[in-house]
């Protein structure tokens, strides 16, 4: 960034004309190897077109856009004249900056030198400045501003109570790098004042880098034992700095539109913070002109406001709740607006409506106009213009279909928030992957002639589709990215292959209706009756159902999915299923934000699986963006920026560039064993769904694998795999691993994953019926043979046996009793047996079941989902099942303790294992091992590395203390 330093001043320099001064100013710039010797003309053609005074002794003489092939490099030069010059235009010149300007660079300066204009003594102070460090003090000290703005908004809080909306909004300030934790700390410590209205405040000294003020509103406005809360005022205070910002509340106060706020988005806030009022008129407009506001526009824009019949004000959308005379020239400077920013006008009439709406006008005209300068329009990033739903879009029904003209157009640098779903930063082009529509008749007699036919004609159509959809799922397993990707697809396979789904299409055939029309019709019907159940894993069936639905019906239609682009970009689409996934060029997609779903849905589960950032459930609004908008998107915060600014894009290419170099860092410590950073030892193992990929999980550092799936064996036959088969494959897993340990949950199935040679009654809520461990023992013998095919793989290798859904030390002794039979006979060597810790029943009992067990492994997935009764795969309530709410941890360290006690170790399978705020607090609450996706191996073991015991205790205790979720990351993050 270009600043002002000593080395670029000359003091005590004499001028008998501005024509003299001028040609002084050229000379220093060209001895300063900045610009060519012609630049002198340059400067004398731009004060030709107007003077380049700017107030308070100062004049900023610079070339015409004209003569920048003149220029070498960027630069300023200061010349201060003692004695004064009198300009053109008949101001007193005490200080020359002269600029060469072969970018904007330099309108950070000038940006930074309004500061002095609103000083009156300044001109004095700077003719009488002896050295040449004591003249650059004086610009270059700006008057410290306290920050309010959109980046300072905490707004829809889920909070209970006022205290816990204090430390939100104390929380969003070391967010946005203006505090830090000692001030949250002293702000937890705090009562909040009424200032009524429902408005409370907090304040704080301590920790204050930039003096601020917050702004946390509840997501319903609710009545405490104290009185209306409808939001809660957080003020980092410093100096007198932040007094101007309390004055401004004081106002909104005395209007009394206090109330106002607590329904209120980022832009209606600050507009009321900023001094707009109820009866204020507004007008907005984009900045065109290529280097923003600088001297010359701003002039003009000034002239225009001093024109009007009343006072004009204006502010800066994507900056500061602050508004300022459009009259001033220092303040509209002052407002560093940069092309493509929006102003916004304001102004007041009175009774006199259409003089405020006529000065409004007349301001959105100049600057329209280009004040003085030739502008062009922001290019065009996209056609905006969406198809409307044909018969059938791909997504299911058309009441499924997201509306998407509802919404308003996103503004430039909007932040977007949603839910993380898997770790890591991208910036990227988006590329919209909008639901293809199916166009086909709805009876077999409007057909085209080549389809037409009766029903037996319709049928063979259908037939030969589902072989052609076989055929491409099968050869999409083969090239599958992660073994999550193959297993799904599996499923998908033997979808196509439902019996009752093929009649149920034949039936409609029977009734007249296209092959099309009746095959969507069974799926829809099918997905629909799933649904219906508000299940979680039937929702993901019914999601599951319609991609092989969709599948069949582009066979049939002759219609393919979308392609994206050649080159990276971020994909954004209403949500993601396997075979989307599975075509997904991994080399070139950077992120993945979604409309739908939560932070353990498939999207979500897949993306970390292949390593890609992302954010899910973003609502329907997503699926407005544009293609080739730029995104910033976090999939740590879960957060998605829209077109940032260049400042906010600067700021994020240099934690990506971090970023990558943590991951660098880690992929070569990748083979270490994983440690705290003060010496404890936590095992990082690896989650799998199939056995191929064991030795991918060793490349990437995995210490053993701390869950296999081995119902991906099971699903993958037409019938119960033999003993044999089971060995062969639990070998390969072993062969790969090295004498690393393997934790192997027995077979998970039941309603909820039916497997064709096993029916199971039908049940109104398979989740809570028979399936893992229960449906196991309903059959002793498939449960044995899966056991003894483990065991005798093993050999002398370690072998981690756990039983899944297990309620109460009763259903571990039967399982139990079975592995020591089958001991006494094989003998492998190195077995542990142990259960999964996924029920909350599980966890409460943990003692009684540490006394009998090896080891727990608790699946975070499954555990919080009944604990906090939502289903991880519903539309509005997904992104609550969070891992780290405070119930789900005090399971986890009920479990950890009880197993610590008689001296057994604990693992987390779940995905929280990999969550980078979940990290230290797992390891504070005493877990011994972290099981994740493969990818995530590198960055687990990095993140160990990064913390101490102390550290991690005091992120657990942290934790443990808050009442929601929401607060526990909040605080997670301002640690």
């Amino acid at each position: 960034m270009l600043t002002l330093q000593p080395q670029d001043a000359a003091l005590d320099c004499q001028a008998d004309s501005w024509q003299n001064a001028l040609d002084q100013a050229a000379a220093s710039l060209h001895e300063a190897g900045l610009v060519e010797a012609s630049y002198r003309d340059a400067l004398h053609s731009r004060e030709a077109q107007g003077s380049t005074f700017l107030g308070s002794g100062i004049a900023i003489p610079h070339g015409t856009p004209g003569s920048r092939d003149q220029i070498h490099r960027t630069g300023v030069r200061l010349l201060q004249f003692p004695d004064g010059v009198t300009w053109h235009d008949g101001n007193r010149v005490f200080l020359l900056v002269a600029i060469a300007a072969a970018s904007d660079e330099h309108l950070d300066v000038l940006r930074r030198l309004t500061h002095v204009l609103d000083d009156e003594g300044v001109a004095e102070r700077l003719a009488k400045a002896d050295t040449a460090e004591a003249m650059v003090a004086l610009l270059a000290k700006p008057k410290v501003k306290a920050r309010l703005d959109a980046g300072t908004l905490c707004l829809g809080f889920p909070a209970r109570d006022r205290f816990e909306l204090a430390l939100a909004a104390a929380a969003r300030l070391r967010q946005a790098e203006c505090v830090d934790a000692r001030f949250v700390a002293a702000i937890t410590e705090q009562e909040p004042v009424s200032l009524g209205q429902g408005l409370w405040l907090v304040s704080a000294g301590t920790g204050v880098g930039q003096p601020a003020l917050a702004l946390a509103t509840p997501e319903r406005a609710f009545t405490g034992h104290r009185g209306a809360v409808n939001g809660v005022f957080c003020v980092a205070a410093q100096g007198e700095a932040h007094c101007e910002l309390l004055g401004r509340l004081a106002d909104l106060l005395d209007s009394g539109e206090g109330e106002a706020l607590v329904d209120a988005d980022a832009d209606h806030v600050l507009a009321r913070l900023s001094g707009e009022s109820s009866r204020t008129e507004t007008a907005r407009v984009t900045l065109l002109n290529a280097h923003g506001l600088h001297a010359r526009p701003a002039k003009l824009l000034v002239q225009a406001a001093r024109e009007q019949s009343l006072p004009v004000r204006v502010r800066l959308m994507e900056g500061a709740a602050e508004t300022v005379s459009a009259a001033s020239l220092t303040k509209v400077i002052g407002l560093g607006a940069r092309r493509g920013q929006t102003l916004i006008f304001s102004a007041e009439g009175g009774g006199e409506r259409k003089s405020a709406e006529a000065a409004l006008a007349a301001m959105v005209a100049a600057v329209n106009g280009g004040l003085g300068e030739s502008v062009r329009p922001l290019s065009n990033v996209g056609d905006a213009s969406h198809q409307g739903a044909r018969r059938h879009e791909s997504n299911g029904s058309d009441a499924e279909t997201l509306s998407e003209a509802a919404y308003e157009p996103f503004a430039d640098d909007t932040a977007l928030p949603a839910t993380a779903a898997s770790p890591g930063l991208a910036i990227a082009p988006i590329f919209v992957m909008r639901a293809p529509s199916f166009d086909y008749p709805e009876r077999a007699r409007d057909l085209t002639p080549d389809r037409q036919g009766d029903a037996e004609r319709q049928r063979e159509r259908l037939r030969a589709s589902l072989v052609e959809a076989r055929e491409q799922l099968h050869a999409l397993i083969g090239t599958a990215k992660g073994g999550d990707v193959a297993e799904i697809l599996s499923m998908h396979a033997e979808m196509l292959d439902d019996p009752e789904l093929h009649e149920a299409a034949f039936e409609g055939m029977r009734d007249g209706l296209s092959a099309e029309a009746a095959w969507w019709q069974a799926i829809d019907t099918a997905a629909r009756a799933q649904e219906v159940l508000a299940d979680r894993l039937l929702a993901e069936r019914a999601a599951d159902l319609r991609d092989v639905g969709r599948r069949v019906l582009g066979v049939l239609c002759g219609v393919s999915m979308p392609t994206p682009p050649q080159r990276p970009y971020i994909l954004v689409t209403d949500d993601i299923g396997p075979s989307d996934v599975a075509r997904l060029d991994t080399a070139q997609v950077r992120g993945l934000l979604t409309a739908r779903g939560g932070a353990t849905s498939h999207s979500a589960i897949l993306a970390r699986a292949l390593g890609i950032p992302a954010v899910v459930g973003a609502g329907a609004r997503a699926l407005t963006l544009v293609n080739d908008d730029e995104l910033i998107l976090d999939g740590d915060l879960g957060r998605v920026i829209v077109r940032p600014s260049a400042e906010r894009r600067d700021r994020a290419e240099l934690r990506l560039k971090e970023l990558e170099r943590l991951r660098r860092e880690a992929h070569g410590l990748r083979f270490e064993e994983g440690r705290t950073a003060d010496g404890r030892r936590i095992e990082v193992a690896a989650n799998l769904g199939n056995t191929a990929h064991a030795e991918d999980a060793v490349e990437h550092g995995a210490e053993g694998v701390g869950l296999l799936r081995t119902e991906f064996l099971f699903m993958a036959h037409p019938e119960a795999p033999d003993l044999e088969t089971q060995i062969g494959e639990y070998r390969r897993a072993f062969d790969a691993l090295g004498g690393r340990p393997l934790v192997a949950r027995t077979l998970d199935v039941g309603g909820d994953k039916p497997l064709p040679y096993w029916p199971v009654a039908a049940e109104d809520n398979p989740f809570l019926g028979l399936r893992g461990i229960r449906l196991a023992l309903t059959r002793p013998d498939v449960l044995e043979t899966q056991l003894r095919a483990l065991l005798t793989a093993a050999g002398d290798r370690p072998l981690r046996i756990m039983f899944p859904m297990v309620k109460d030390v009763d259903e571990y002794r039967q399982a139990r009793a079975i592995v020591d039979r089958l001991q006494q006979e094989i003998g492998a060597s190195d077995v542990q047996v142990g259960v999964m810790i996924e029920i909350p029943s599980a966890a409460l009992l943990a003692p009684s079941l540490a006394a009998e067990v090896d080891f727990f492994s608790i699946g975070t997935n499954d555990l919080t989902q009944y604990t906090l009764a939502i289903d991880r795969g519903h539309p509005e309530l997904s992104s609550q099942a969070d891992g780290l709410h405070p119930a789900v941890l005090r399971l986890i360290r009920m479990t950890v303790d009880a197993a610590h006690a008689e001296g057994k170790w604990v693992g987390v399978c779940g995905e929280l294992g990999s969550d980078a705020a979940a990290v230290p607090v797992l390891v504070g609450l005493g877990v011994d091992e972290l099981s994740v996706s493969v990818r995530q191996v590198p960055m687990v073991k990095a993140r160990l590395r990064g913390i101490t015991q102390e550290s991690a205790r005091l992120h657990a205790e942290t934790a443990l203390a808050q009442a929601t979720s929401q607060a526990v990351r909040d605080a997670l993050e301002a640690l």
